[in-house]
């Protein structure tokens, strides 16, 4: 009895009623809240949908003195703000289930990247959340695997074999959306790149490719322009794109960031959308249902990558400290087409 009042907290219940309740063991409940990876999706939303039912509250502070206190670091240089607020959404959530601390570090070019990771090991980061366009930067990572920090790469679309990583099938995502535009009807559909430096660029691009020849369609270079995953990118590269004499009568776009500077393109020039250009994105980040008219694209689910990559990061971050043997595990999370009013009217 003395042992269910210490874990008793500011709501009423326990671990063990929320083990009753979800019909499995109080250490499976531990590792649910503690983020464990070696727990099923079934047995997480149970112990979840019991958490909630019973209004149990983690007592942080209790267990930080349990197991010490995590601190989770995260390396930054993202361009797209939209896809870096979803993603420290996600990845603060999980962290305060996680009874962690997330701290951070910018770095805007590759000789800030040692200064940045050299500040986080400084300030106590146990471990390292590598999000885009990072994780696919050789000399953070290989820094960061010679002094052997545990690290999760993000939205990486050639995970290292030795680095734990959170992804989605780009090439099949943007293969999707081709097929859809397809689909519709068009031929003669544009595509704007994203960061040559960013592996989920190129493969959104090779898919592309892939799928208009699929349609017996070869691209020409003019339907062909380069975008850096940011708005103002976006505008040059539909500029280019929209200014020829004879237009594309849609625009796939490698981010929401640049499919919407295609729209304000579009709209500037009295353009209709999506009669006149159906365009697409990629993501769905929040711009996609604040831009008129909202934005097909695909959803890239970045707020459960940054959840999975802090349950990764903190489960190694246990091994370690346990002296455990390290664990690579590589998840792939699901993506999945959203048709809005920007590639046809009434979809």
């Amino acid at each position: 009895m003395g042992e269910k009042k210490n874990d008793r907290n500011t709501g009423g219940a326990t671990v063990y009623d929320v083990a009753r309740v979800a019909g499995v063991s109080a250490m499976t409940v531990s590792r649910v809240i503690n983020g464990s990876a070696h727990v099923t999706d079934a047995t997480r939303d149970k112990v979840m949908a019991a958490v909630q039912s019973l209004n149990y509250q983690v007592n942080v502070a209790a267990r930080a003195a349990r197991v010490g206190t995590l601190r989770v670091g995260l390396l930054y240089s993202n361009p797209s703000a939209a896809f870096l607020s979803a993603f420290l959404v996600g990845a603060m959530d999980q962290c305060s289930q996680s009874g962690a601390t997330l701290i951070l570090e910018n770095c805007e070019d590759q000789r800030s990247q040692r200064a940045a990771i050299e500040r986080l090991i400084a300030n106590g980061a146990d471990g390292i959340l590598v999000p885009p366009p990072l994780c696919d930067s050789k000399s953070a990572l290989k820094q960061l695997d010679e002094i052997g920090m545990p690290t999760v790469a993000v939205a990486t679309a050639k995970p290292v074999s030795s680095m734990s990583a959170v992804r989605i099938d780009d090439y099949d995502g943007a293969l999707t959306m081709t097929r859809y535009l397809l689909s519709l009807g068009h031929r003669d559909i544009a595509f704007i790149k994203g960061d040559p430096k960013h592996t989920p660029a190129q493969l959104r691009y090779q898919a592309f490719v892939d799928a208009m020849a699929e349609a017996g369609i070869k691209v020409p270079a003019e339907r062909v322009a380069q975008g850096l995953f940011t708005y103002r990118s976006g505008l040059s590269a539909a500029r280019e794109l929209l200014g020829q004499k004879d237009r594309p009568t849609a625009v796939f776009a490698s981010n929401d960031d640049m499919a919407a500077a295609v729209i304000a393109v579009a709209h500037g020039m009295h353009l209709h959308v999506p009669d006149d250009l159906a365009v697409a994105g990629f993501d769905d980040t929040p711009v996609a249902t604040t831009v008129w008219p909202e934005l097909t694209t695909i959803h890239q689910p970045i707020g459960d990558m940054a959840r999975s990559a802090v349950e990764l990061l903190v489960e190694q971050i246990r091994r370690r400290r346990a002296g455990e043997s390290k664990l690579v595990q590589h998840r792939l999370l699901p993506y999945t087409l959203i048709t809005r009013e920007s590639s046809t009217l009434g979809e």
